[in-house]
Order: C-alpha cells, then sequence, then structure tokens
C-alpha cells in the first residue's frame, strides 16, 4: 500500500482516515507527536523516539493509550507494509475528544493515538544547505515536543521565500535551534551544540552525533554559542530525524564554513554507517 493510518484502532489509508470534529488537537493543539524516517522498511532510532514521545506525553499529563511494546511494534509492521522502502513514521497523542473546553475535564476519558507511514526520503549529505536567521519568538516550552507548531510554520515559510533551506533561530546573540531542526557547530576541532534546555527539543540525531563525535575522540561542547561564533565556525551543520548531519554553506545570503571537511565528512561517514547498521540490526 503507498500509506496506511491508524486513529484510536480504527486503520485505513491517510485519505480515507477520519476525525472527530471535537479532537482537541482542533482547538488547542493539546498534543504531542515524534517522527522517524526509514531505510528498507525501518525506522531510524525507534525506541529513541518512542522513550521522548512518552516523554513529552507526561510532561503535559497525557497518558498514551497504548503500551510502548505494542506501539513499537504497530509503528514497525506499518512500515514494512507500505511499498516504499523509504519513509516518514508519524506518531501522535492528543487529550481527546470532547465539546469545546480548555480545562482538562472536557477533553473526555480517553486520550487519543494517531500512527501513520507514508513515502518520504532523508535530507541528502552530499550537498551543502542555504538558511537565514530569525530572532526566536517561541515560548519557554520548547523541549516538549508540541504539535503547537504555527511559529515554526512561519519561520520555514520565510525560508522558503528567501530561496532557502532552513531557518536558525536566535534569542538575542544566543543561537537556539531551528524550524524543525536542531543546529551545531565545529570550531577548533570539536563539535559545538546548544544545552539542552526549554529552548531547544532534545534532539534524537543530535543526541546521536554527540555520541558518535565522542568515540571518534572528537570532543563535544553543550554550551550555547553566539549568532557572530556560528558565522565564524569552521563548519555548520543541522540536524533532524529527516537529517542526519547536513552541512550548511550560507547563512543570511554569507558564505560560512568550509574549513574543516575531512572532519564534518567523518562525521557525516559515521552517521550513514550508524543507520545501515540499525537496518541490518533490524533485519531491514
Amino acid at each position: 500500500m503507498e500509506n496506511i493510518a491508524y486513529y484510536n484502532g480504527k486503520i485505513s489509508s491517510i485519505e480515507e482516515m477520519t476525525i472527530p470534529m471535537n479532537e482537541r488537537s482542533s482547538y488547542f493543539g493539546d498534543g504531542v507527536y515524534d517522527a522517524m524516517f526509514t531505510v528498507r522498511h525501518i525506522p531510524l532510532q525507534l525506541d529513541d523516539h518512542l522513550r521522548r514521545f512518552y516523554r513529552s506525553a507526561q510532561k503535559i499529563d497525557i497518558e498514551i493509550p497504548m503500551a510502548f511494546d505494542e506501539l513499537r511494534a504497530l509503528v514497525l509492521d506499518f512500515c514494512r507494509r507500505v511499498d516504499s522502502p523509504d519513509a516518514m513514521a508519524y506518531v501522535q497523542a492528543t487529550r481527546g475528544v470532547g465539546m469545546r473546553g480548555h480545562a482538562y475535564c472536557y477533553a473526555g476519558e480517553r486520550a487519543s493515538l494517531w500512527v501513520w507511514v507514508k513515502p518520504d526520503v532523508l535530507d541528502p549529505m552530499d550537498r551543502t544547505y542555504r538558511c537565514i536567521t530569525h530572532e526566536d519568538t517561541r515560548y519557554f516550552h520548547c523541549d516538549i515536543k508540541t504539535i503547537n507548531l504555527l511559529p515554526n510554520v512561519i519561520y520555514t515559510q520565510r525560508a522558503q521565500e528567501a530561496g532557502c533551506d532552513e531557518t536558525i533561530l536566535h534569542r538575542g546573540e544566543r543561537v537556539t535551534e531551528c524550524a524543525h531542526s536542531n543546529v551545531h557547530i565545529l570550531r577548533g576541532g570539536a563539535m559545538q551544540t546548544a544545552p539542552c534546555d526549554n529552548l531547544i527539543l532534545p534532539g534524537i540525531t543530535r543526541a546521536h552525533r554527540i555520541a558518535q563525535c565522542r568515540q571518534m575522540g572528537i570532543p563535544v561542547i553543550e554550551e550555547p554559542f553566539t549568532v557572530a561564533q556560528m558565522m565564524e565556525a569552521d563548519e555548520v551543520f543541522f540536524t533532524s530525524a529527516s537529517a542526519l548531519c547536513c552541512r550548511v554553506g550560507e547563512i543570511d545570503g554569507k558564505k560560512v564554513g568550509g574549513r574543516a571537511p575531512e572532519l564534518i565528512g567523518r562525521i557525516q561517514r559515521a552517521a550513514w554507517e550508524e543507520a545501515l547498521e540499525e537496518v541490518r540490526q533490524l533485519g531491514g
């Protein structure tokens, strides 16, 4: 099949699935989500993404109505049932269905669970990317992977209007993250990345690149860096579920990075080798 979707026990194609009008996601964005990409029908870093999914739900008092192992099996099954070996797998939990009212008590008795898989591909690592910067005017719960993504939608639109791939956000001089990825720099032979506080999402791919750098003997500095430091860095790159390690070559129309090609190349090769090893272990 081309794609597949699940909503509260119903299974169909994404196009045929219907959602109640009183879904809390429609009125309040009252929910959390996570997403992962597949290689040869295997979702990369599946357990890590699902653990973050349950953790995000717990932070906003949503009890996901399916046990971890059952949801894991469902996602794996869906990824193997779609025709495309390269796909995006998505999970979402909302507070449920009930007449519109802000308080939790209006949400009904049970949270809603969404799962779908559709064809998609990883961002290629054999090219450089163009970015713009923008003041980060979001709220202070960025560590929760909420479905409240209006600012991110706007930032992404601004990047597209500028002919760019991503928007790098900053609060004052401090770089936080991107519209839909984490951003990092290489300087002096070390990887520097923003710390996991409430101003960034604790990216799964971010964590894997940090672990790999340390394994390869590349120092990692988890401290904030400024816009000026980013513009002068040896390399700039971003990571996400769809972007294992994507190098940035231009920011706000100015050339950046390009001074540590061998180092960024090592990180990219390690990222892809890790993905292939995970696929082999899960039988892809």
